[in-house]
């Protein structure tokens, strides 16, 4: 292609805007790097340039990064790729085996997956060219950014602990009275059900981007064949939930159930930090709350839940799959909400808030793939409304909600089966119908 060519191909509309969102991306993670650094700990570059040799910590989801990235691949492809990231794993387990280095800091495979998909980066500025090229990068930037998200989030979470010292979770839970404390009865069933029902979902909680990971394959399952990817899938819900979730926890800081009024956090010189120990056995009063100091470790992390933002997004994508990955992604989302209040990391209030939350962006993404209109304008202008009432309702009604729980718990359920109905009919009007079929006419018999 002529240079001149080339240089106008880049000021198309949807190159500009594919260049625009690979810098502000790229400067957001060094803009997190640097922040990260200034509180003496490594940020997302750091920690993903380490696993290129040092046991990484993703483990897993190196290897559905990697899954990602082959839908590009053909079939020849894909088995080498596969074969050659074992093969990898096999000689770094080898070798930290015989040099008796520890990997209790992290997983003992999942270097091969990354060093897939960096070779794959390299082959398609090397040996591809033009639109395969792009197509290849494409793959590589999926399974890369599966994994930075991860990364991201974890220097956003270190972030929130260090800039906002006051918590607000007196707040929340006197207003998650008007749902019946929740997170009080799925921690003492929880409980009851011994280390069994534990450990399943602790299993599904820690690997919610492994199950995004299948959902995600399967719809791009056609890219191979159809050399493009679809405008729309469930990774770009993925990252946005991510990117813009975190910036929430900022005006909305809280910690959680068990560590507000359970077993708490501690500092470096043992204090404990935990407002009271109630949590699960024994429900918050019902006082003027206010906010309350709380540790530099522990993330802010609950308002709104992301576990229960991406668990939807799984279940609302998993819907145009088959019986089986339908079920996973009912499973998933059943799981996690069971998971997010039985190990009390999120209040009832914040389900519901991460709920709306995601229904928002995934209609916001879906309008900017089919082009916006009046239906998808009041669609993601009622669903902001919803969310910014929400939080509004938890910060300055909690009082009124836990003393009229009859009122309030019901409203809070039907402003999101509002948002949720809304959703539905709308992007169903949006489906392409088929035409109808008219019936051939019944032709005259032959004299």
């Amino acid at each position: 292609m002529p240079r001149k060519d080339a240089f106008a191909a880049w000021l198309r509309p949807r190159a500009l805007l594919w260049t625009t969102a690979v810098v502000a991306a790229l400067g957001f993670i060094v803009a997190l790097e640097i922040a990260s650094r200034r509180y003496g700990q490594p940020g997302p570059l750091t920690n993903q340039v380490r696993e290129v040799i040092f046991a990484p910590k993703s483990g897993f989801m190196l290897y559905a990064g990697m899954a990602l990235m082959m839908v590009v691949l053909t079939r020849r492809e894909r088995l080498i790729a596969t074969g050659a990231a074992i093969g990898i794993d096999a000689v770094f387990f080898l070798v930290r085996w015989a040099a008796g280095i520890e990997t209790t800091d992290g997983h003992p495979f999942g270097n091969g997956a990354l060093w897939v998909i960096l070779a794959c980066a390299v082959i398609a500025v090397t040996r591809r060219e033009g639109q395969e090229r792009v197509l290849l990068l494409k793959g590589v930037g999926l399974g890369l950014l599966l994994v930075a998200g991860r990364k991201t989030g974890d220097a956003w979470l270190l972030i929130t602990s260090k800039t906002r010292p006051m918590v607000l979770d007196q707040y929340v839970s006197v207003a998650d009275h008007a749902l019946g404390n929740p997170s009080w009865l799925a921690g003492r069933i929880l409980e009851a059900t011994g280390p069994v029902g534990t450990k399943v979902l602790d299993g599904v909680y820690v690997q919610l981007a492994v199950a995004a990971a299948i959902v995600a394959a399967y719809q791009l399952r056609n890219v191979a064949a159809e050399r493009r990817f679809p405008g729309h899938h469930l990774v770009r819900t993925f990252l946005v939930i991510g990117l813009v979730g975190p910036a929430i926890y900022m005006i909305f800081p809280v910690v959680g159930p068990v560590f507000a009024y359970g077993s708490g956090a501690f500092g470096t010189g043992g204090e404990h930090w935990a407002i009271a120990d109630l949590w699960p056995h024994t429900s918050t009063p019902v006082a003027t709350p206010h906010p309350v100091l709380y540790d530099a470790e522990t993330p802010r992390n609950c308002m709104p839940s992301l576990h229960t933002a991406w668990a939807t997004a799984i279940f609302i994508h998993s819907r145009t799959g088959p019986r089986i990955l339908r079920f996973a992604g009912t499973f998933w989302l059943v799981a996690t909400l069971c998971a997010t209040l039985g190990f009390g990391y999120h209040y009832g209030v914040d389900l519901i808030a991460g709920v709306v939350f995601t229904i928002t962006i995934e209609a916001t993404l879906r309008a900017l793939d089919r082009g916006w209109d009046r239906s998808a304008i009041q669609l993601v202008g009622y669903g902001t409304a919803v969310f910014a009432a929400l939080l509004v309702a938890y910060r300055y009604l909690p009082m009124e909600m836990a003393h009229h729980p009859w009122v309030f718990g019901p409203l809070l359920l039907l402003a999101m089966a509002s948002v949720i109905h809304g959703y539905i009919r709308t992007t169903r009007g949006w489906e392409p119908k088929a035409a109808a079929v008219r019936p051939p006419e019944p032709q005259p018999e032959p004299a």
